[in-house]
C-alpha cells in the first residue's frame, strides 16, 4: 500500500493534468451546436404558422422547439439580436399564432467565458508542470539522471557480476598477461610489495593493433581480480555541455576511491587524451579540460590509494605526452599481433566447445594466417561453424576452415557473378603469371592457393602459403615481393600484347612499397639511409594537419627517378622469368579455366609437370 501510496504522490501533478485535457476536451466537442442539426429561421416560422409547434424554449440563441405529437426536438438559433417573436412576425407568422406559441426563456451559464479562461490558463499549468517534473527528476538520486549530465557513465563490477573471463581464456599475449598478472597480485596482496618498499603503479597502458585483445585483458583482469572493477570507455566522457566531462571524471574518480581497492578500465583513451591543441583550430576545449582533470585526479592518488587505472588504445602516438609520463601511466603494455605459436593458441581457446573434425590441424591453419589478430581468428572459426552448420555436418572439417580463411581474407564467394570468356581466360593467365614468378623466386612465400571464383572485389586471387612469420625484410625480399606483385600484369601483356585493368591494385601497391623502399627504409643508393617520408604516423587531425613535404623540389625528382627505377627493374625481372615459362603459364592457366581452383598439390604437379618440359622443348 506504501509503495502504491508514493507512486500516487509522484504522480498526482499528471493527474490533474490528464483530467483537465479531459474537462477542455469535453467543452470543446460538447459546447455548440453543429451546424449540421440546425433548422433556419424561416422553417420555425412554416412550423408555427400551421400550429404544429407546442412550446419553443430560448436557451440564448439557441431555440429548442417541441412540435405537437411528436417527441422529436428540433433546434435553430437566432439570427439577429431582436426578439423571438418580432423575428417570426417579420417571417409572416400572423399575430394570432404568436399569442396562441408558448415561448419559455431558460438562462445559461457562461460556459464559453469558462471555457476561454481554461484554454488561457492551461499553458502556464503545462509550462509549471514541466518545470516541477525537471526539478523532481534532478533530485531524484541514481534512479533518475535526467540533469544528472555530470555523473560518471562507468559501469561498476561488483564480486557477483564480474565477468566469467579469466587469463586462461587469453592466448597469444604471455608478456601482456604476466604484466596484468602483477597488478591483480598486487591488489590482492599488497603487503608484500609495500614490505618491500614497492609502489603499486598508478596507470597501465595497453597498446596494440584493433582486435589484439586489449579490452579482452581488462575482461580478464576483472574476472581475475576480487576488487571492484568500473569500465567506461574514453568517448562516454566528453559531451555537447562545457564541464560535463570534467565532472564525470571527478564522479568516477570519486566512487572509485569510496570502493578501493579497485581497478579503473577505460577503453580507447585516445577519444580523450588526444594531444592538446592539436587538429585544426587548436583543439577542443572541453575534451581538453577532461583531460585535464584526469591529470589532476592521478596525480592525486597516495600509495595507500590502491587504485589502478587500465587504458587501452591503438594510436599512442597522438596521445598527450603528459598522460604517459612516469606516475601516471608508469607500465606501457604492448599487446602485438600473435607469431604462429599465439595464432595456434588463440585458435585452440575459441575452438573448445566446437566438434572439430580429427583431421584438422590447427598448425597448420595457424601457419597459413599471418598477420591475422585474434578477433580474425575467433571470426575464422566462427564462419567454418556456420558453414558446418549451413553444410548439415556434425563436426567442423578443414574445408570450411579452409573457406572461412578466405571468406575472413577476401570476402564470399560471387560464383553467381557472371564474366565473358575473355575475362576469365584473362584472369587466369594474370593469377598464373603471379603463381608461377611467386614460386620462382627464392624470397617469396610459396603458392598455397590459385582461384579465379570472385570473392568481394577480387576476380580471382592467389594465396600465399609462408613459411614462418618474418619480423624483418631485406631489401632483397622487398624487390622478390615486387616482381610477384607485377607478374600478373606482365603475363596479361605477353600473352595479349597489352594489359588490362585487373592489375589496378597491384599496381597501387607496388608504388606505396617502392616509395617506403626509397623515402622510409633507406634501400636507395641514390638518395641513401634519410628517411623523407613524413605524416603517415600522424593521420588528419591528429597531431599534423596532413604530411609535410621537408625535401627540395631536386630530391623529390630524385626521388621519383628512384621509384621509377626500382618498379621497372621489377617488371623486368616478371617478364624474363614468365618469358622463360611461357609452356607452364599456358598449362597452368588453361587448367585454372577448367577447374577454377588449384591447391598448392595441383600447382606442383603442373609446375614440374614432365609435360611442361617437353612443352619447352619444342
Amino acid at each position: 500500500m506504501n509503495s502504491g501510496g508514493n507512486m500516487f504522490s509522484r504522480n498526482w501533478f499528471w493527474i490533474v493534468i490528464a483530467v483537465l485535457v479531459l474537462i477542455l476536451s469535453r467543452y470543446l466537442f460538447s459546447t455548440g451546436t453543429s451546424s449540421a442539426d440546425l433548422i433556419g429561421l424561416n422553417e420555425v416560422a412554416k412550423l408555427a404558422s400551421r400550429g404544429e409547434i407546442a412550446k419553443i424554449v430560448v436557451q440564448g440563441d439557441d431555440l429548442f422547439i417541441e412540435q405537437k405529437g411528436k417527441s422529436e426536438t428540433l433546434r435553430s438559433r437566432k439570427e439577429n439580436d431582436e426578439s423571438l417573436l418580432a423575428s417570426l412576425e417579420a417571417l409572416g407568422v400572423s399575430s394570432e399564432r404568436l399569442k396562441d406559441l408558448q415561448v419559455e426563456v431558460k438562462s445559461t451559464p457562461n460556459s464559453g467565458a469558462i471555457f476561454n479562461w481554461l484554454i488561457m490558463l492551461l499553458p502556464m499549468i503545462l509550462i509549471f508542470g514541466f518545470f516541477i517534473f525537471i526539478m523532481r527528476q534532478a533530485g531524484a538520486g541514481g534512479q533518475n539522471r535526467a540533469m544528472q549530465f555530470g555523473r560518471s557513465k562507468a559501469r561498476k563490477l561488483d564480486t557477483g557480476d564480474r565477468p566469467t573471463i579469466t587469463f586462461e581464456d587469453v592466448a597469444g599475449a604471455e608478456e601482456a598477461k604476466q604484466e596484468l598478472e602483477e597488478v591483480v597480485e598486487f591488489l590482492k596482496e599488497p603487503q608484500k610489495f609495500a614490505a618491500l618498499g614497492a609502489r603499486i603503479p598508478t596507470g597501465v597502458l595497453m597498446v596494440g593493433s584493433p582486435g589484439t585483445g586489449k579490452t579482452l585483458l581488462a575482461k580478464a583482469v576483472a574476472g581475475e581480480a576480487g576488487v571492484p572493477f568500473f569500465s567506461s570507455s574514453g568517448s562516454e566522457f566528453v559531451e555537447m555541455f562545457v564541464g560535463v566531462g570534467a565532472s564525470r571524471v571527478r564522479d568516477l574518480f570519486d566512487q572509485a576511491k569510496k570502493n578501493a581497492p579497485c581497478i579503473i578500465f577505460i577503453d580507447e583513451i585516445d577519444a580523450v587524451g588526444r594531444h592538446r591543441g592539436a587538429g585544426l583550430g587548436g583543439g577542443n576545449d572541453e575534451r581538453e579540460q577532461t583531460l585535464n582533470q584526469i591529470l589532476v585526479e592521478m596525480d592525486g592518488f597516495d600509495t595507500e590509494t590502491n587504485i589502478v587505472i587500465i587504458a587501452a588504445t591503438n594510436r599512442p602516438d597522438i596521445l598527450d605526452p603528459a598522460l604517459l609520463r612516469p606516475g601516471r601511466f608508469d607500465r606501457k603494455v604492448v599487446v602485438d599481433r600473435p607469431d604462429k605459436r599465439g595464432r595456434e593458441a588463440i585458435l585452440r581457446v575459441h575452438a573448445r566447445g566446437k566438434p572439430l573434425d580429427p583431421k584438422v590441424d590447427l598448425s597448420k591453419i595457424a601457419a597459413q594466417t599471418p598477420g591475422m589478430v585474434g578477433a580474425d581468428l575467433e571470426n575464422l572459426i566462427n564462419e567454418a561453424a556456420i558453414l558446418a552448420a549451413r553444410r548439415n555436418k556434425r563436426s567442423i572439417g578443414m574445408d570450411e576452415i579452409v573457406e572461412s580463411i578466405e571468406r575472413v581474407m577476401a570476402g564470399p564467394a560471387r560464383r553467381s557473378r557472371v564474366l565473358t570468356e575473355e575475362d576469365r581466360k584473362t584472369i587466369a593467365y594474370h593469377e598464373a603469371g603471379h603463381a608461377i614468378v611467386m614460386e620462382s623466386l627464392k624470397n617469396t612465400d610459396g603458392v598455397g592457393k590459385i582461384t579465379i571464383v570472385s570473392r568481394g572485389q577480387a576476380l580471382g586471387y592467389v594465396m600465399p602459403l609462408p613459411e614462418e612469420d618474418r619480423t624483418l625484410k631485406s631489401k632483397g625480399e622487398y624487390q622478390d615481393e615486387l616482381v610477384g606483385l607485377l607478374a600478373g600484369r606482365a603475363a596479361e601483356e605477353l600473352i595479349f600484347a597489352e594489359p588490362s585493368t585487373g592489375a589496378t591494385n597491384d599496381i597501387e601497391r607496388v608504388t606505396k612499397l617502392a616509395k617506403a623502399m626509397v623515402t622510409r627504409y633507406g634501400m636507395s643508393s641514390e638518395i641513401g639511409p634519410l628517411q623523407l617520408q613524413q605524416g603517415e604516423s600522424n593521420p588528419f587531425m591528429g597531431m599534423d594537419f596532413g604530411e609535410q613535404r621537408s625535401y627540395s623540389e631536386d630530391v623529390a625528382r630524385k626521388i621519383d627517378k628512384e621509384v621509377r627505377g626500382i618498379v621497372e627493374l621489377a617488371y623486368k625481372r616478371s617478364l624474363e622469368i614468365l618469358s622463360s615459362k611461357m609452356d607452364k603459364l599456358r598449362l597452368i592457366a588453361e587448367t585454372l579455366l577448367e577447374k577454377e581452383v588449384l591447391d598448392r598439390q595441383e600447382f606442383l604437379e603442373l609446375f614440374d609437370s614432365p609435360v611442361a618440359m617437353e612443352g619447352a622443348a619444342d
